[in-house]
């Protein structure tokens, strides 16, 4: 099954784009679950501290309550790794800046220091794969606890707060499995079924079929990681296995695929019910089988992405620290808007930094008109600001998925009533240093973004090809002896497996940088047609682990 079809070659830099950055998608299958438990987790903490007439310590449990955004895709058993990690992460960012508020009062020191927070944030959270929200949330907490004030006593009862909320937080996240043990992974397959099933319906051809054949390829690869991350096999995981291959199947073979029969399963997976019977399967193709086994292969350690994650830990932590500077300069009193501003545009590619600068400064434009008319609102009292809060709370994790600007338009407001907490302030102030800090947040860190791009793009796919190459030769010269060692047979399917998803992620990163060498595409898609051939090869020697499961039955697998 092939991954891509040659393109043209790219330049060495290439058009910023307006057309589309904007536009709005659908809303995420689960964009209720985040919004929803980040109003449970944020909810209790806020409301006793208001019973208390402590608002003032909101910040600390508001550290700890928005750990409850990570990980809504995750099986339980990752995720409760996850989670744990996350909040972990938090409370050390949170430490270490009340640290350094206890310790100094200068701007100029602290703005170093959360711009150093930032670049580790973004580099740990990209090498771990945390998904969204990433690391804007960790910066957003550490940075405006760096300009809070902050004595050394005050440490440690202040990072239990966080602690007692992240461990709620923890708590929330983990629920729903009491219900739905397997829900996650139902989630990522029926959505395999339903792409693998547009696909279909294109019958292979048309102008839609690329678009639609590489959606289904995305959704049936994040099934798999879904799948191999879940723990231990079960009879739920492997019914669950059987229809991912068949949306798989789908993509080799359109032309023979009922759409309507993948769609019917997908739907059966919603709920509770009992997972659907896919029945044997047919014959499985070279790449197919390639595929699978290139899914199947141990995830590479998170450590070893650190190397490559270089250049975007210094353009963050350049592009942070300038942009508190620029802040500083103009007479802003919180430069940490905009160090976070610059913090959250960095993405894998300068072509992607630029769409979220745009959606990142549209989205808190709109922001800071939203707050102005809620704020008279909110100032009726502390339970008003608590209330508002979590409404925005909600509002932006509901509608940031469809895209990143439109969750930013409840972020804003919200973030600024949060510092309100500790005291009532004039809104037009508010809304005026908003603005600067984005315009300067935005402006600077993408300039940075410019000045530190990641010209060796080209060159770690060059080095991703090699070796590619050199597993492929190295399992082929394996399977061409009459009796290979089994344990040198499967540790090259494997090195050769970690080289093609190392070559795709390279190859997808590298595209869009700008001042490059032009990069060898139809070389890559060569490199993973022949890989996935040889995969596919040392599958049927060791003997087709698929044809095995899928002589089992499914009739009555309950979640």
């Amino acid at each position: 099954m092939s991954r891509a079809a040659p393109t043209p070659v790219a330049p060495s830099a290439r058009r910023l784009p307006l057309a589309g950055v904007l536009r709005l998608g659908r809303p995420s299958d689960i964009w209720f679950k985040p919004a929803v438990s980040v109003v449970v987790a944020v909810a209790p903490p806020n409301l006793i501290l208001l019973a208390l007439d402590r608002l003032d310590l909101a910040m600390y449990t508001m550290a700890g309550s928005l750990c409850a955004l990570y990980a809504h895709n995750r099986p339980y058993a990752a995720r409760a790794r996850a989670l744990a990690w996350v909040v972990l992460g938090m409370i050390g960012g949170l430490a270490v800046a009340l640290l350094a508020a206890s310790l100094t009062s200068r701007a100029v020191v602290l703005v170093a220091v959360g711009a150093v927070l930032a670049a580790v944030q973004k580099v740990l959270c990209d090498a771990t794969r945390i998904g969204p929200p990433g690391n804007v949330v960790l910066t957003f907490i550490s940075t405006a606890a760096l300009f809070a004030p902050q004595s050394l006593g005050q440490i440690p009862a202040h990072l239990a707060l966080a602690v007692a909320a992240g461990v709620w937080a923890w708590l929330i996240g983990m629920a729903p499995g009491l219900l739905r043990p397997h829900g996650p992974e139902r989630r990522a397959t029926a959505h395999a079924l339903h792409a693998a099933a547009a696909y279909a319906t294109t019958r292979g051809t048309g102008d839609s079929h690329a678009r639609a054949r590489s959606a289904a390829a995305a959704a049936a690869q994040a099934a798999w990681q879904s799948l191999l991350s879940a723990g231990a096999p079960t009879g739920t995981r492997r019914a669950l296995e059987r229809l991912v291959v068949r949306a798989e199947i789908a993509l080799a073979a359109p032309v023979d695929t009922d759409p309507e029969r993948l769609r019917t399963w997908a739907r059966a997976l919603r709920g509770t019910g009992p997972v659907p019977q896919a029945g044997p399967l047919p014959a499985e193709t070279d790449e197919l089988l390639g595929v699978d086994a290139e899914f199947a292969a141990p995830a590479r350690p998170w450590w070893s992405w650190l190397g490559p994650l270089t250049p975007l830990a210094v353009r963050t932590a350049l592009g942070c620290a300038l942009a508190g500077y620029a802040s500083l300069a103009v007479g802003v009193g919180r430069p940490y808007w905009a160090l976070v501003t610059a913090a959250s545009l960095y993405q894998a590619n300068l072509t992607l930094t630029w769409s979220r600068g745009v959606q990142r400064v549209v989205g808190n434009l709109v922001g800071v008109l939203l707050f102005a008319a809620v704020a008279p609102l909110a100032h009726l009292g502390p339970a008003a600001l608590v209330l508002c809060c979590l409404a925005f709370n909600f509002g932006a994790e509901a509608l940031i998925s469809r895209n990143y600007w439109l969750g930013s338009v409840c972020v804003t407001p919200m973030a600024l009533l949060i510092t309100e907490f500790a005291g009532y302030q004039e809104p037009g102030r508010l809304i005026t240093e908003r603005i600067v800090d984005t315009v300067v947040g935005a402006l600077v860190g993408f300039l940075a973004a410019v000045a530190v791009t990641n010209r060796r793009a080209g060159t770690g796919v060059e080095r991703a090809l090699t070796a590619v190459e050199r597993s492929r030769e190295r399992a082929a010269r394996l399977l061409a002896e009459p009796h290979p060692a089994p344990a040198a047979l499967e540790s090259a399917r494997r090195a050769l497996a970690a080289a093609l998803v190392d070559l795709r992620a390279t190859a997808e990163a590298a595209s869009g940088e700008w001042w490059q060498r032009a990069l060898p595409h139809e070389r890559v898609v060569l490199a993973e047609q022949s890989g996935h051939r040889t995969l596919a090869a040392t599958v049927r020697r060791q003997g087709p682990h698929l044809d095995r499961r899928t002589d089992e039955t499914t009739e009555d697998v309950r979640p």
